[in-house]
Formats: C-alpha cells, sequence, structure tokens
C-alpha cells in the first residue's frame, strides 16, 4: 500500500543519516550530519544536528571547530544523548582526518556543543589498557544503552605497508567501548587524549589469510545481536555479541565477504593472549574469551560473499536470525537469513528487483525496512512478502542506499532522497508511515 511520505528537513545542506540509531528514543526527533556530498563519503560536515518530525524545528547539538568535521551520529536508545565521529581539530602536516586520526564524542541534547570523549588515545609506548592508538568510526549502543560498538584503524601501525614476522600492518578492525571506566593517559603526544568509556578490540585480522581458512583479513559492518542477545546451540544464553562482514581468501584466490560473529564475555578488562593495548608493532589484542566464529561459506555459490549495496549486519530484536544481503541464483540482491550458531543461510525475499539500501529490522522483528527498485519498502521476516510504501520514483530522486531506519514504535520509518533545488539535487530526510 502507498502511504504519503513527509519531508522533514528543507535546509540547503547536506542531510545524512546513520544506517540506524537515527530517532530519539521517543520518536520525535531524528539525528543527521551535514557532510555535503550525497553519500556522505567526503567527511566535510561541521554540525550534528536534529530535526522534530512533526515541527519540523531543527537544533544544532554540535558545531565543530578549529578545523575539524564531524559525522555519523546515532541516538542512545533510552537517554537523550548523541554519539558521532569527530575529525582532528587544528589539523597539521602529519594529522589530517582520515580512517585513523578520528575519535568518537558523545553530546547531551540538554548540554549543546559539550562533547565528551568517548574513546582514550595513548599513542607513546608503554601504551595504556583501554586506550586506542589510532581513529575509531560509526559508534553505535548496544539496545541497553551501555556498551557501544566501532570499527577502529591504528595510526601506529599505517607506517608498515607490507606485513612481515616482525611486524603487523594497519587492517580495519572492531571494537567494543564500556561505561563507567574512564581511562587516563600521559601527556607523552600531542594528539593524547583521556576517554570517558574503556575501550577494546574484539575481532582478530591478519593481512595475509590462509586460502580457504577463517582468517579475515578485515573485519567491519557490524551489528548487535539481539537486543538481549542470543541462545546459543549449547542452551546457554549468549548475553553480548557482534555480527560482522569479515574478508576472506576463497581456495581459488578471491576476496569475499562473509559473515561472522565475535561472543563477548561480560568482563572485557582482562587480557587476553597479548596486551589489550598492543605493542609498537603489533595490533591491540582481543579481551580473554572473546570468541570469533565463521557463520557463512559461500565461496562455492554462483555468487559467492555478501553482495550489493553497502550494509551493516542486523538481527531480530530476539537474536534468533541475522539478516544479510546476498545475490540469489538468478544473480539479483536478496535479503537473507542465518542463525548466529551457524548453519545454511535462507533466503527470505524473492523480488525481481534487487535490494537497494542498507535495512533495519521493525522493534517487534515482523518487518524489514529497505529500499527496493527506487521505492521504500518493507518484507515481512515470516514470510518474505515485500510491500512498497513509497510510489516509484525516477532515479535522480530515488531513495538513498545508505539508511532506511525504523522509529522506535516502529511505525515510521526514516530515508534520504535528493529534492531538486535551484538546479541541483540536495539530500533532505523523509518520514514515511506504515500503515495502520
Amino acid at each position: 500500500m502507498i502511504t504519503p511520505q513527509k519531508q522533514i528537513t528543507h535546509s540547503r545542506a547536506g542531510h545524512i543519516l546513520t544506517n540506524t540509531g537515527a530517532w530519539s528514543p521517543d520518536g520525535q526527533w531524528i539525528v543527521y550530519d551535514t557532510r555535503s556530498d550525497p553519500a556522505g563519503a567526503q567527511f566535510d560536515g561541521r554540525r550534528i544536528e536534529i530535526v522534530n518530525i512533526k515541527s519540523g524545528e531543527v537544533k544544532t547539538l554540535f558545531e565543530a571547530a578549529h578545523g575539524a568535521y564531524c559525522g555519523a551520529a546515532t541516538f542512545h536508545p533510552r537517554q537523550d544523548k548523541v554519539i558521532f565521529i569527530l575529525g582532528p581539530e587544528n589539523p597539521s602536516a602529519d594529522w589530517q582526518y582520515n580512517a585513523y586520526h578520528r575519535q568518537g564524542v558523545i553530546v547531551e541534547v540538554s548540554q549543546p556543543g559539550k562533547a565528551a570523549h568517548l574513546d582514550a588515545r595513548d599513542l607513546v609506548a608503554p601504551f595504556t589498557a583501554g586506550a586506542l592508538r589510532g581513529g575509531s568510526h560509526l559508534h553505535v549502543w548496544d539496545a541497553a544503552g551501555q556498551w557501544v560498538s566501532f570499527t577502529y584503524e591504528d595510526d601506529l601501525l599505517s607506517r608498515f605497508t607490507q606485513e612481515t614476522a616482525e611486524h603487523d600492518i594497519n587492517l580495519r578492525n572492531v571494537g567494543v567501548s564500556l561505561p563507567d571506566r574512564p581511562v587516563r593517559v600521559p601527556r607523552t603526544h600531542p594528539r593524547n587524549q583521556d576517554g570517558s568509556f574503556f575501550s577494546v578490540l574484539v575481532t582478530r585480522t591478519t593481512a595475509n589469510p590462509r586460502p580457504g581458512s577463517d582468517q579475515i583479513s578485515r573485519a567491519c559492518e557490524e551489528g548487535w545481536v539481539g537486543t538481549n542477545g542470543y541462545a546459543r546451540a549449547d542452551g546457554q544464553w549468549q548475553r553480548h555479541a557482534l555480527a560482522f562482514q569479515g574478508l576472506v581468501a576463497t581456495a581459488r584466490g578471491q576476496t569475499i565477504a562473509e559473515a561472522f560473529i565475535v561472543d563477548l564475555p561480560e568482563d572485557l578488562a582482562r587480557p587476553g593472549d597479548g596486551p589489550l593495548a598492543g605493542t609498537e608493532t603489533r595490533r591491540p589484542s582481543p579481551p580473554r574469551g572473546v570468541t570469533q566464529r565463521r557463520l557463512t561459506h559461500t565461496a562455492d555459490r554462483p555468487y559467492p560473499g555478501l553482495q550489493g549495496p553497502r550494509h551493516w549486519l542486523h538481527s531480530a530484536p530476539d537474536g534468533s536470525r541475522i539478516a544479510c544481503l546476498m545475490k540469489a541464483e538468478h544473480g539479483l540482491v536478496q535479503l537473507w537469513t542465518l542463525s548466529p550458531n551457524g548453519g545454511v543461510p535462507a533466503q527470505l525475499t524473492h523480488n525481481p528487483w534487487p535490494i537497494g539500501s542498507a535495512f533495519t529490522w521493525s522493534p517487534d522483528g515482523r518487518c524489514i525496512a529497505h529500499t527496493m527498485d527506487n521505492s521504500v519498502c518493507v518484507t515481512n521476516t515470516r514470510d518474505g512478502s515485500t510491500s512498497r510504501l513509497t510510489a516509484r520514483t525516477e532515479d535522480a530522486g530515488a531513495p538513498r542506499p545508505e539508511a532506511c531506519v525504523f522509529s522506535p514504535d516502529g511505525r515510521s520509518i526514516a530515508f534520504v532522497r535528493p529534492v531538486p533545488d535551484s538546479g541541483q539535487w540536495l539530500n533532505q530526510i523523509f518520514v514515511v508511515d506504515l500503515p495502520q
């Protein structure tokens, strides 16, 4: 059923939504950043703003200064505060914005402009446990609003171009930040900083995965599993877990993305087989008790690997199924689901058009929101049937692929669509309500 879509923003600026966490806990506000290009690939946004979905009122939560930029904002699931990326202030020749020169900061809606550092940074040995040596990205709270996931790259290891027996190189990994454990670091480097959370890496990567093995060269596009975890195959309840995409090398020499999961212990402050903070030549090691497992094995499929638009692995609220995108036998990208315990993925959709965007589950687990054929759609997670919510648009004004985000009450979906404005196309935020 086609339902009216409402344009929420109107300013002549960029409007970029993150793939999840775009809504305030009460569902009245949407957070976004102001990067200028349609995909948000150019990190040039200076403001984090929120817009009221009823009145259209816009509030600036944070405006970057001293040459810094900000973006990729997400709301806390229960409190009125927002977390986002902040690039370097006073950038210098040796410290420009890039994947290993950024940080997470938190701003309370009631105290705009006052940012607290999420992650600590320590760039000089001996390194501080709980601090990072590089940059964090795309921070997302778990459903309880306690732990924060992020992706990470390492400044110290970026100086090496080839991994050897003597040293690692910089690779993207997934990390977790823990609250109520502030980290203070020595002022031995001008870019060192304290943090309000204790941060660790939870994935393992290697620059040269053994072909046909479960080793990965990159961990990214992660999502928390369940609002309270999931039931393991042994019958035990796993409280914290992250599903993510990992790049593997197939026996034929291809590099493809597969679905992985890390089960996390309740105590992430205990070192495992290496220092939590790493060394001058080794990347930080996961805490004791972290278990990394591969979930999909698609190398022999006609279209191997997770494919389609960039997307993050998101699970049903009860943690029983994780959704991802892969190509079906006919070559079109479809929604698939898999158990956090592994097994054969199940094809959910069988549509004549490919899935066109990242996606989110409804809070009750009954639907997944996504775009398809230039429309915002919902797919029934029981029978795989897909329904259009918005009429098909021409390509120039089609919904953007980066985000399609359910509201906390499951009644609305936020998305971005370009709108013509004085001879150019500008991203604007729209909301469409589900039929009641």
